[in-house]
């Protein structure tokens, strides 16, 4: 039996909290009271809080704990594995309430066992970040979130088109309810493939899922203070159509090629010829969702000629064809 400590904390996701405890209890428990055989629990679970004070959550239920984090070991060597769940309330008024949970986390030390000893669900690596233990890792958060992590945590490889990230041993999971994909995911470490399988199919979960990029808005880009760039942004929103050079965006915007390029990413995240084809791409998924115009006629409205072209950059930054994005989210 594995142990798996999910830390609350007030401002917490509450079904972040109570939906990875019922995937890790009732993993190999469900499958086999579904065929009716005897079942054989793979892991205890607790509830941690600051002193063992009930947690209240963002939703306004009050969650009882099984205990205190900080009556632990430092490090968390009482655990297998320690969650942190998403933060569902201001992401920086919950990291300065905090403080000795994130110092409590900063003493874990990596292990080479080769199995995830701490993860994190949405805006939970946050605290993960907070604490140092994302720096020179991979990591992802949710998507909305993504430019405000990548400023506050620029040391941190962050991939927020990723469902799922596991950089040694540590994992994040992407936005929203990507714990589910997180949660099979840490079973099947820990449990053997064939359990994960038994528990997704038991919960009728998608376990295929890999990326959150076909949820994500390009307005989440525009949320930086250099007015320059948001200049060319808006420009860019009733020219996307036309043939756009890194000479007339330097051009427009004043500024050097280089002095163009380094701003626009450190504003964006993506460079001005990267962020030009997200908006592209976001356009056509506007069209794909509330019009019922064929493949090759959004193509062209959204400023490309070559129909497998715009198709194999459609499917790069939102992991579906045109065709099944459609299929997924037609209105």
């Amino acid at each position: 039996m594995r142990t798996v400590s999910v830390i609350g904390f007030d401002g917490a996701l509450a079904s972040a909290i109570t939906g990875i405890i019922d995937l890790f209890r009732l993993a190999g428990v469900t499958w086999a009271r579904i065929n009716d055989e005897a079942p054989t629990p793979r892991f205890t679970t607790r509830l941690l809080t600051k002193d063992g004070a009930p947690c209240r959550c963002i939703n306004g239920l009050t969650i009882q704990p099984d205990g205190a984090w900080n009556d632990l070991l430092p490090g968390g060597d009482d655990s297998d594995l320690v969650v942190i769940p998403t933060i569902g309330g201001p992401i920086e008024v919950v990291l300065a309430g905090n403080s000795e949970l994130i110092e409590w986390l900063s003493e874990f030390r990596s292990s080479d066992a080769g199995q995830v000893r701490v993860a994190s669900n949405c805006t939970g690596a946050f605290m993960l970040a907070e604490a140092g233990l994302l720096d020179g890792r991979q990591a992802t958060t949710h998507w909305g979130f993504s430019h405000q992590f990548r400023q506050r945590f620029p040391a941190v490889n962050l991939q927020p088109d990723k469902l799922v990230t596991v950089d040694g041993d540590i994992a994040c999971a992407g936005g929203g309810m990507a714990w589910w994909d997180l949660g099979i995911y840490l079973v099947e470490r820990y449990a053997g493939a064939q359990v994960a399988r038994e528990l997704a199919k038991a919960f009728v979960i998608d376990a295929g899922r890999t990326s959150q990029a076909p949820y994500s808005a390009l307005q989440a880009r525009r949320y930086h203070s250099d007015a320059a760039i948001l200049k060319l942004q808006d420009w860019l929103d009733s020219h996307y159509r036309d043939p756009v050079t890194l000479q007339r965006l330097a051009s427009l915007s004043g500024l050097t090629e280089r002095s163009l390029i380094r701003r626009f990413k450190a504003a964006t995240g993506d460079t001005p010829t990267g962020y030009l084809q997200l908006l592209r791409i976001e356009v056509a998924r506007q069209h794909l969702e509330k019009s019922r115009l064929p493949i090759d006629e959004i193509t062209q409205l959204v400023g490309y000629e070559d129909v497998s072209s715009f198709t194999r950059l459609f499917r790069k930054h939102t992991g579906l064809s045109p065709g099944a994005y459609r299929s997924r989210f037609v209105r």
